[in-house]
């Protein structure tokens, strides 16, 4: 039979098949054998109402076979198989799809699943092969027919002696040349591995005829494949340690999760959805070669190793597998044609796992804070990431160290634990618990029986200054300017006493320049005689962290120095003001040093730090 052509149109596309459309060659392996799972299933399917069709379910399989000296791949099924009209139209017209005609056929049906668009992804097979040998025989039809090609020159379909019905298609791999390797094609370990990557979930077993090593002859593996997957299993029916096993394998995990999300649902979009909570961040999660998202399957088919837009990037962390029957693919199923139903897919799914986490929260409480010390930071991260979109969903999950529970506390639960006449929720910052809970300011508020939240990430300040309130109780941090419990008689003696010292005051702060806005008394204090507060929006925790960033913003919270009134030192400051200025310098500076290093700030100049108290310390 002489050579027939492709259509125009087709050669085209082929061109653009092998060249463009394509980004990852191994992909071809994906494309063939879903096209001979759908063979089968077309077979099984006119099994159940053609009577004359005798399959045996349990002999239904893809077999694979490699000839390394012939340099040949061969993907063979017996499933329905093709007749020379079939072959010709499959795959003498690119784009031309049996399997997507029969799936539209059986669109209102559900019992039968078609993964593959014969004729498409089957050209994919041009990237690693420089001849294609299709052999058919169509079930039920005596007559087997050949079809060849070379790729853009033509094809022929012939006459040919096939003793079995299916189809076999036989590649020929091309040689390496110096910027592609093909041999890898030709090796069991990888063709293997390329099955369980992609096609691991395929309804069908996939056997390979291996070399047995001990007596080099060919021998059929058992399947290499799973087949069923274990997010399409019954819940009910897993045990833990078949998802740990999985999560461990799947996700190269040598600990177990901290938490199992098995998830489905049907109507406008239907998906199926296994997700992990880790009880330890990846090795690369703080780098910038990290990368989020979750597997993508379509009907069992891999078809993203990390679909991004699946996550937010708060819950980066999770890891898991949504497979979906309803998702747009291009043409080269490497990518999605559109995002809608990947948007409703990731909203629903963001929608799971905050719940999941809530009731961890509300039922293992232990666990909760196990994962909020590894991935609390993440949650935090969501409610002030986009403006603040998500602080409404997230502001119950975030939990602070309390000084009076000395336990991990909510929100809602510092807020329950408040007097009803209260409208102030008190928070410090700091490195540790340890170093928070000696602050001057902290020391005084909790002998007054308030409870405040330690803040030691470098994220918490700015979580709740995005929060603002909570059930309409105000944030306030204790080393700012806000924060003051005096009386109104307390309020107008202090003020007395700082509007008689103003002249004081103001020759200590010339002393130390702009590094503080203000000097003054306060009665905030009960045995510290010093600290430091911060006026405006920049708290002196928020300077700590921005100037900490690797980048060229540099801030300064505008820092006032307060002295107990209380305290001795208020009456020393005093008489060296009247009696002997030079001190005072002195004094001033060291106080001031001193109270930077309470806060956590270093100190501007070590050595002359040193110098006037040892000069002081020898009088």
């Amino acid at each position: 039979m002489s050579k027939r052509q492709f259509k125009a149109e087709s050669k085209k596309l082929l061109d653009l098949m092998i060249n463009s459309i394509y980004t990852n060659k191994e992909i071809f392996l994906r494309e063939l054998i879903s096209n001979a799972n759908d063979a089968i299933d077309k077979l099984y399917y006119e099994s159940l109402t053609n009577k004359k069709l005798k399959v045996d379910k349990s002999k239904l399989e893809i077999k694979i076979d490699i000839d390394k000296e012939k340099r040949l791949l061969t993907i063979e099924d017996n499933g329905i198989g093709m007749n020379e009209q079939e072959l010709s139209d499959n795959l003498g017209t690119i784009a031309k799809s049996g399997s997507l005609a029969f799936k539209q056929a059986l669109e209102k049906k559900d019992n039968i699943n078609i993964i593959g668009q014969f004729g498409v992804g089957f050209y994919s097979s041009f990237m690693v092969a420089d001849k294609i040998i299709v052999e058919s025989k169509r079930q039920e039809e005596k007559q087997g027919y050949k079809w060849v090609s070379k790729g853009i020159d033509g094809y022929e379909v012939t006459p040919c002696d096939k003793e079995s019905n299916g189809t076999k298609i036989i590649l020929h791999i091309k040689e390496n040349n110096k910027d592609e390797n093909y041999d890898e094609f030709l090796e069991e370990f990888k063709v293997q591995s390329l099955i369980k990557k992609y096609s691991d979930y395929v309804a069908y077993p996939i056997k390979m005829n291996c070399i047995d090593e001990q007596t080099k002859k060919k021998k059929k593996t058992d399947p290499i494949n799973s087949m069923i997957p274990l997010w399409k299993k019954n819940k009910k029916k897993i045990k833990d340690d078949e998802y740990n096993n999985f999560y461990q394998e799947k996700f190269f995990d040598y600990t177990k999760p901290l938490k199992v999300i098995h998830t489905s649902a049907e109507g406008l979009v239907s998906y199926d959805a296994l997700m992990f909570i880790p009880s330890n961040p990846p090795y690369d999660f703080y780098t910038k070669e990290y990368k989020k998202g979750l597997e993508l399957y379509s009907n069992g088919v891999l078809i993203m190793e990390k679909c991004e837009d699946l996550l937010p990037d708060y819950l980066n962390f999770v890891k898991g597998v949504v497979d979906s029957p309803d998702l747009s693919l291009n043409i080269s199923r490497e990518m999605l044609q559109q995002t809608k139903q990947l948007k409703v897919i990731a909203k629903n799914i963001e929608k799971k796992i905050l719940k999941e986490l809530k009731d961890m929260l509300e039922n293992d409480t232990l666990k909760y804070e196990e994962f909020f010390k590894t991935f609390g930071v993440n949650i935090k991260y969501g409610v002030y990431d986009n403006y603040g979109a998500k602080k409404d969903d997230l502001k119950d999950l975030i939990i602070f160290y309390s000084s009076k529970q000395k336990k991990n506390v909510t929100l809602k639960q510092y807020v329950n634990n408040m007097n009803k006449d209260d409208d102030t929720i008190y928070y410090a910052c700091g490195e540790t618990i340890d170093k928070i809970d000696m602050l001057p300011q902290v020391e005084a508020l909790k002998d007054k029986g308030k409870e405040i939240l330690y803040l030691t990430d470098y994220v918490d300040e700015f979580v709740l200054k995005m929060l603002d309130k909570y059930d309409d109780k105000k944030f306030v941090n204790v080393s700012s300017n806000d924060f003051d419990l005096s009386s109104e008689e307390e309020k107008n003696s202090l003020k007395q006493k700082n509007e008689s010292s103003k002249e004081m005051f103001d020759f200590m702060k010339k002393q130390l320049g702009d590094e503080v806005s203000n000097i003054r008394y306060t009665n905030k204090l009960k045995k510290h005689p010093i600290c430091l507060t911060s006026e405006g929006n920049i708290t002196v925790e928020m300077q700590k962290v921005i100037n900490a960033m690797p980048t060229d913003e540099h801030i300064d919270a505008k820092l006032v120095l307060e002295i107990n009134e209380s305290h001795d030192i208020a009456k020393k400051l005093k008489y060296l003001y009247e009696n002997d200025k030079e001190t005072l310098k002195k004094y001033t500076k060291i106080l001031y040093n001193e109270a930077r290093l309470i806060e956590g700030l270093a100190v501007t100049n070590p050595t002359e730090l040193s110098n006037l108290v040892c000069e002081l310390l020898s009088k």
